[in-house]
């Protein structure tokens, strides 16, 4: 499944987490990278063996960093299986409920989480034996050496 890039982030909340998190932003995309994997399994674990319980805390988990960076999908997503679980855990029922936005969660989790990199750490590609600092440029025709 793919989903729309620019709508995956909302930018002037991402724009302000990564201003107010200052050069600790890279270190805390880190932990949401963590953490986001664990809860992530912890969720699909909870939906293979059916414990709506246990999905409650790695869902809500996950709802709360998605949104300090912006990700405003992955936290809606996260949230209606935490309210899914939650009604489960109440009602003394299975998450069957839940299985449809579950198998959503991983790929939307791996697409904004690259996003959210790509945006944090960009990296210049450079064309190879273009020379720079410290490399010998090659040369690319007929009297240039």
């Amino acid at each position: 499944m793919s989903f729309e890039g620019s709508t995956l982030i909302n930018w002037p909340a991402f724009v302000q987490a990564r201003s107010e998190l200052g050069a600790g932003f890279g270190r805390i995309l880190g932990y949401f990278r963590e953490d986001g994997v664990k809860s992530v399994a912890a969720i699909e674990a909870a939906m293979r063996t059916l414990n709506a319980a246990a999905m409650v805390i790695p869902a809500h988990t996950l709802k709360g960093e998605a949104r300090q960076f912006g990700a405003e999908p992955l936290a809606d997503l996260a949230e209606a299986v935490e309210v899914i679980a939650r009604d489960c855990v109440e009602m003394q029922d299975t998450p069957d409920e839940a299985l449809e936005h579950i198998v959503l969660l991983r790929p939307l989790f791996v697409e904004t989480l690259a996003i959210l990199e790509r945006e944090a750490n960009p990296i210049v590609v450079r064309k190879p034996g273009t020379g720079g600092f410290g490399r010998r440029a090659v040369p690319t025709g007929f009297g240039e050496d």
